[in-house]
């Protein structure tokens, strides 16, 4: 590896320079070739894949009511076999008894896990954040002790971060270390609350204020003196995976484990939970995709009326648009997997840090907390509509819907509450462009350039979804040119809001929020766009693909609306109001599509298919 610094000089032939800026999708214009997606997966990576699946099929599944109990045994045993299958350690390298494989990679094996929302929880708070800690701040020495133990499965890992009253505040936690008198051992004090995995790890990061002062991280085996554990919670879901209170009464920590340097905790804190967002939005539509297929399968067994539950219009409507979220959240995902990919790969370490850390690890945060917002959201909406399609069986235990409900809820709470990724987002924007990273700004004042001349040409802004009119490429067009009005949309809001607020900007929360929300709908609706015409410019058949996307766009061009004239109606009032809205009128010109009929499509199809891949997948 090697130094470099964020000026991000070098050229890439695999993708385009633009896309490996994290945020920058919102400023510029994204080449379709330029992106990864699903179809973009070697037979490698789908055999990996199938191994997991087969996994999950044969040796998870059929023990899930002893799983859910907590069975004595049951857990670790599974685990450890997932770790012999090499389906813990994808991330950690060889050397170190992994597989040292891209992200791209490790997103089927997500997918899978999470069909089973507890045990999808255990396996991925092991290999990402309690693993990658060690694999990306650790030392030599800690990774030749710690790392194989874990990437094998021989060892579970967890993160020990957040305490009873500090919550989304992570850094104002009470844990704190102290320096024993003979130099030799840290000795920390504190309490650990809501950590995953603690009743079978046996390696713990944790987190405490060196001296009350320096956030500061730590590797601490179980078994060290002074490290106890509290009683299982009693949760709402995922009650197959463990969560206990971490109890530290002058627990004796070697110096050699301290991980990453003193003061640099909440550096490696934040930067992994960039990596843990992202497992979280992969896995969440791995649940997803599998409470498609029992819906689907449910509504063609199940008969009403003399006939099919698929054949109703409004179970078509639910059904169609759990697919068109899903794929729009698919898309999203593998496109920022190829990203973060794509700089891993360069072997870039930001050279602002000591120790340094690779720049994949931070580059798109952003992106991650969009991927972890929306993708739980969308499991929760799918979760609630298959559970309805199952009308009253949904909600027993003896039907899947009931159970996801409960594991998926907790995915919005998970990895930072989704009100906080929210603020994050515009806010990460802001202190990009301040420093440099990312020329907000200039396109800021770009767009208010264009604004200018679209009252004197205001058709040269219009664009209409009439569907099939002039063939699917036409329509994808006119779509992208929307997403692209949506981006200038966004930007003259970013610009009006900050002038208007300035340093109390993060303040306002609702309007921050609103700004959050208008920018991950535009992330999803240009990576859907993005995948479908990448499809038919290499000659595939992509008729569901573009209704898919099609149908997301539609929607979120309404959404757009309304949540600008939100925010337009909080930041002025009189003239000024009424300018703002004819400016929203103008870039939003959309006949809408008749989203009614390509959901019927999508849902028909599904059924005939039977499963979501079966859906999407290219002739």
């Amino acid at each position: 590896m090697r130094l470099v610094n964020n000026s991000l000089t070098m050229s890439l032939s695999k993708v385009c320079l633009s896309s490996l800026v994290g945020g920058n999708f919102l400023l510029v214009e994204t080449d379709s070739n330029a992106i990864f997606t699903p179809e973009d997966i070697s037979s490698d990576q789908r055999m990996m894949a199938d191994t997991a699946a087969r996994f999950m099929d044969k040796e998870v599944l059929p023990n899930i009511e002893a799983l859910e109990q907590q069975d004595e045994g049951v857990t670790p045993r599974l685990f450890q076999m997932a770790g012999e299958l090499g389906l813990l350690g994808m991330d950690v390298p060889p050397e170190f008894g992994g597989l040292g494989v891209g992200k791209t990679s490790l997103l089927g094996v997500e997918e899978q896990f999470t069909r089973l929302g507890g045990f999808g929880v255990t396996c991925g708070a092991h290999s990402g954040i309690g693993t990658l800690p060690l694999l990306y701040f650790g030392t030599e020495a800690q990774k030749e002790k710690y790392l194989s133990k874990l990437a094998s499965g021989e060892w579970m890992g967890a993160y020990a971060l957040t305490e009873t009253g500090s919550g989304s505040d992570a850094l104002a936690m009470r844990t704190k270390a102290t320096l024993s008198a003979d130099g030799t051992h840290y000795l920390l004090n504190g309490t650990k609350m809501w950590i995953s995995n603690t009743a079978w790890a046996e390696l713990f990061t944790v987190f405490a204020k060196v001296d009350g002062e320096h956030v500061t991280a730590f590797l601490v085996e179980r078994r060290f003196p002074g490290v106890s554990f509290g009683k299982e919670e009693h949760k709402l879901g995922i009650k197959s995976s463990s969560t206990r209170r971490v109890t530290l009464e002058d627990a004796r920590v070697p110096v050699e484990n301290l991980l990453g340097g003193i003061g640099k905790g909440a550096y490696i804190a934040f930067n992994i939970l960039n990596a843990g967002r992202f497992k979280l939005g992969a896995g969440a539509l791995g649940a997803a995709r599998e409470s498609i297929k029992g819906a689907a399968r449910y509504a063609m067994e199940r008969q009403q009326f003399g006939r099919p539950l698929a054949g109703f219009g409004l179970i078509q409507e639910k059904l169609g648009e759990m697919a068109v979220r899903l794929f729009a959240g698919e898309s999203a995902v593998y496109r920022t997997a190829g990203m973060m990919e794509a700089v891993f790969e360069t072997g870039e370490l930001v050279d602002s840090t000591t120790p340094p850390f690779p720049r994949g690890l931070e580059e798109f945060a952003l992106e991650c907390s969009i991927i972890k917002v929306s993708c739980s959201e969308i499991l929760d909406d799918v979760a609630d509509e298959a559970l309805q399609i199952h009308g009253g069986y949904g909600y027993t235990e003896e039907f899947p819907p009931a159970r996801v409900c409960r594991d998926s809820r907790i995915n919005r709470i998970f990895e930072g509450t989704n009100e906080i990724n929210r603020l994050f987002i515009p806010g990460l924007l802001l202190r990009r462009a301040q420093r440099g990273r990312l020329a907000l700004v200039e396109a800021i004042s770009r767009v208010e350039g264009e604004l200018r001349e679209i009252s004197a040409r205001p058709s040269d802004f219009e664009h209409r979804g009439s569907a099939g009119s002039g063939g699917v490429g036409s329509d994808l067009g006119q779509a992208r040119s929307l997403v692209e009005n949506a981006k200038r949309l966004v930007l003259h809001l970013f610009g009006l809001i900050h002038k208007k607020y300035g340093e109390k900007f993060s303040e306002e929360q609702e309007v921050v929020a609103i700004l959050s929300d208008m920018i991950i709908d535009i992330y999803l609706a240009e990576s859907a766009l993005l995948r479908t015409a990448k499809a038919l410019g290499r000659g595939k058949s992509a008729g569901v693909m573009a209704d898919l996307a099609m149908a997301f766009v539609n929607d979120a061009a309404g959404r757009w609306e309304g949540l600008a004239r939100k925010a337009f109606a909080v930041i002025s009032e009189g003239d000024q109001l009424s300018q703002h809205l004819a400016t929203l009128r103008s870039l939003m010109r959309w006949t809408p599509l008749n989203g009614v009929s390509i959901r019927r499509r999508i849902a028909n199809r599904l059924c005939e298919v039977g499963s979501y891949p079966a859906l999407v997948c290219l002739k």
